[in-house]
């Protein structure tokens, strides 16, 4: 929901609400040795902070002709490339141009003050029925991004040794198959409103480029993962279990016991305790292992 009044008090979103999605990972290490899933307990995709663009006014050249092309200059190369052909806008952007070019992406701006590398940042906007001398999100057909960057401006415990760089590549094509306008109120009920996500489908619009074959090979190789024999070959940390043995609850004193601490909110307290002291334990162990694997090598 975007609300052109200024003077509303309610401001709306400026993200696309994601409602599903799916996901396949491939890891690879300095070695050539990969590994693939569909799970992870990190997200690496830069796709959630990349929002809808802002409102922008038009270049003079844009504005002046129907059939024009009009290039602004960063520092050292091109930065916004504007391109009109009747009522149809595109731009394309170089975020590392200049750092004007970060107010299509105001979500990075943390993340461009914790000086994150970036090794590409490219931006591209499809715009259709202009009619005045701006574009905004109201206009807006499909946009894409390409990010190439070291880190990915968060911590990632335990996915990789200390000191391990980590590069994170996204691409990502992003297209607007319906518009509906809503009413405040029915704008802040959406907002609390859970979906079943797993029921949603995910289905690609008919103008929708072919997948890589880099990715169809990939998505064809998660697809054959016996899930079922991975979790079986797992052997849980004995450290993050329970000591408490349930079976003796059910003796009627131990079991009124049990009542009374559930109750009272004893027992959540200690289980949540337990867990926080056990995962520390164990956090402190596998760190520790790391950097003597690091030191030896």
């Amino acid at each position: 929901m975007l609300p052109t009044e200024e003077r509303i008090k309610f401001k709306g979103w400026t993200s696309p609400r994601v409602l599903t999605s799916k996901s396949y990972y491939r890891f690879t290490n300095q070695n050539g040795l990969d590994s693939v899933s569909d799970v992870s307990q990190h997200h690496f995709s830069w796709s959630d902070w990349i929002g809808i663009p802002p409102k922008a006014a038009l270049p003079q050249r844009i504005k002046a002709s129907e059939i024009s092309a009009d290039t602004l200059f960063g520092k050292y190369s091109p930065t916004e490339t504007w391109t009109r052909i009747n009522d149809s806008i595109r731009i394309d952007i170089d975020v590392l141009a200049d750092t004007m070019s970060r107010k299509w992406v105001p979500d990075f701006a943390g993340f461009f003050r914790k000086n994150l590398d970036y090794e590409k940042f490219k931006l591209n906007f499809d715009f259709s029925n202009i009619s005045g001398d701006t574009v905004s999100a109201l206009d807006l057909d499909r946009y894409s991004f390409s990010v190439d960057s070291r880190g990915r401006g968060r911590d990632m415990f335990q996915f990789n040794r200390i000191n391990d760089p980590v590069f994170v590549s996204t691409h990502a094509d992003v297209y607007v198959l319906d518009k509906e306008y809503i009413s405040v109120k029915e704008a802040r009920k959406w907002d609390k409103r859970n979906f079943a996500t797993d029921e949603i489908g995910i289905y690609e619009p008919m103008e929708a480029p072919a997948l890589a074959p880099s990715v169809e090979a990939l998505i064809a190789r998660v697809n054959l993962l016996n899930k079922d024999e991975v979790r079986l070959n797992f052997t849980p940390d004995h450290r993050l279990m329970s000591n408490n043995n349930s079976r003796k609850n059910f003796k009627i004193g131990r079991r009124a016991l049990f009542l009374l601490k559930q109750l009272t909110g004893i027992t959540l307290y200690k289980s949540h305790k337990n867990f926080n002291t056990n995962w520390k334990r164990f956090s402190q162990d596998r760190l520790k292992k790391n950097r003597q694997k690091h030191k030896r090598e």
